[in-house]
């Protein structure tokens, strides 16, 4: 409502229009970043998921080798 207001009350369609657009490229410019930004942090967490799985895999087979020569 208010919006509508401003226009109507002489603001130029051509000023009002360029804020509408600069405002749509700022919340895209934005919304892009977090979409990079949250596949990072995604990837991240993923790939420290199979390097501790890596790490949990070699342990036990060192438990294992360990354990075969004790015996």
């Amino acid at each position: 409502m208010w919006l509508q207001q401003l226009l109507l009350e002489g603001t130029s369609m051509g000023s009002a229009k360029q804020l509408a657009d600069f405002g749509y490229k700022a919340f895209s410019g934005s919304m892009m970043l977090l979409t990079v930004y949250g596949g990072y942090l995604c990837s991240a967490r993923v790939y420290r998921y199979f390097q501790r799985q890596k790490a949990l895999k070699q342990l036990e087979q060192n438990q294992l080798n360990t354990g075969a020569i004790e015996d």
